[in-house]
Order: structure tokens, then sequence, then C-alpha cells
């Protein structure tokens, strides 16, 4: 039980520091000052009016000073890293791969939220996760370097196809660069069965999603959506519950074999 209150506290922080990555990289700010303030009225924000969660909860939403609305994905991602946490920990205990994992959870996390808000996906964070991925292979018994590189290759290499066949059918860009450089971080991290599988969630997730905005936002065929914001939930589940997939949906071949 203290383990997991552990878990629950450090990922309640964390998840406020990642609010700062998420707020600060993508405007080049440093990480580390000046201290967290409001964007509106520039007021630093008081040490009991930066409790993760909680202070949203009490403040109902809004700056102390200037009643500015606080996003709701302050408080989302402060949810999600402990609860992220909690499930890897449900699975692997504390164990090498667990303390990996969630660097890699805490990763996709950013780069979701990030995408939805700037449509960018920062080159300081899949490029350093695609080098520690490749080193971390290193220590794997579920993922050696080969597939590791295998998994970034491939991953990155159907997006880029994609991207290029789309170019020379539209003249025009359908995907970013970021949506590939992302691949090859999460293809080395979960090897290329795992990578296509969470290609194939989000690419489902961002179809229904496009069609709820065409029939009901009234927007066209040419709407464009964030697509590293589904690949990041996407990679997640995998990385939880990809090979139980994988193999459930093998045995139906095998089921049905005369």
């Amino acid at each position: 039980m203290e383990k997991i209150i552990f878990i629950v506290l450090f990922g309640l922080v964390w998840g406020s520091f990642l609010n700062v990555v998420i707020y600060r990289l993508p405007s080049g700010m440093s990480l580390l000052r000046p201290p967290s303030s409001c964007p509106r009225c520039k007021k630093n924000i008081k040490f009991y009016d930066n409790i993760p969660v909680i202070s949203f909860l009490l403040l109902k939403g809004r700056c102390r000073f200037c009643k500015e609305k606080i996003p709701f994905s302050y408080p989302l991602v402060e949810f999600m890293a402990p609860a992220s946490f909690l499930l890897l920990y449900s699975q692997h205990s504390l164990s090498f791969f667990f303390f990996a994992s969630c660097l890699f959870a805490s990763a996709m996390i950013v780069l979701g939220i990030i995408d939805f808000y700037h449509q960018i996906l920062p080159d300081e964070i899949t490029l350093p996760g695609l080098v520690l991925a490749l080193v971390y292979s290193l220590f794997r018994q579920d993922l050696n370097l080969t597939q590791a590189l295998v998994g970034a290759v491939a991953g990155a290499g159907f997006l880029l196809f994609v991207y290029g066949a789309y170019y020379l059918l539209r003249k025009k860009e359908g995907l970013g660069m970021g949506d590939v450089t992302m691949m090859l971080f999460m293809g080395a991290y979960l090897g290329w069965r795992q990578a296509f599988l969470a290609l194939i969630l989000a690419s489902f997730a961002g179809a229904i999603v496009g069609i709820f905005f065409i029939l009901f936002k009234k927007k066209d065929f040419q709407y464009s959506l964030p697509f590293g914001t589904f690949l990041s939930p996407a990679a997640f589940a995998v990385l939880l519950w990809g090979e139980k997939i994988i193999k459930s949906y093998l045995s139906l071949y095998k089921d049905l074999a005369p």
C-alpha cells in the first residue's frame, strides 16, 4: 500500500512538471525559470495554488487573481501521470521495465497534449526518446537492438511512405514530419508489431473523430487533426495490452483454420 501511495504522490508531482514542459517547450522557454505564473496577469502562482489537481478544484478552474480560466489539460495531465504509473505498476511492479515505461508514458502524454494545442511534435522529445529507446534495448529481454531498429524504421518508414504518396497525389502535406520522428521513437520502444498496432488504433480513432467533426461540426474533408494526439494514447494502450491484442487477433485465424 505504501508503494501505491508513493507512486500516486510522485505521479501527481511529476504530472505538474509535465504541464510545465507542455506549456514552455513549444515557446522555447526555460523549464526552470521563471517561476510559474498566470499567462494573462503574469502574477506568480503561490505554492498553495500549485497543488496538483486539488488547487484546480479549489480555485474552480480559474486564476486566483484575474479569474482567467485554467486549461482543463492541466488537471488532466496531473491525473493521467499517476494513473498511467499505477497501470504500469500493476503489470510490472517496481522493475526496470516499469521505470522505463513510466518515462515512455510521460513522453506520450507530453507529445499528445502539445500536438493537440500546437500541431507540433518537438524533436527535443522524440529524438532523445529514440536514442534512449535504442540504448534501453541493450538491456531488455523482450526486445533486442536489432528489433528496436527494425521497429523504428518500419513504423517511421510506413508513415513516410504515406506522407510521400499523399503529397504526390494532393500536392500538399497530409502528415507532418513530427509524426514520422514520433514513430521512430515509438517503433524503437515498442517493436514493429506493436508499433503497427498503435498506428492502426490511432488511425481508427482519428477516423471516428474526423467523421464526427464532418457530420456534426460542419467541417470538410480538408480538416486536419493532430495525429500525434491519437498516437499517444494508442501507444500507451499497446504498451499495456499490445501483445494480448495481437495474440487474440492471431488466434482467430487458428480457430477458423480447417
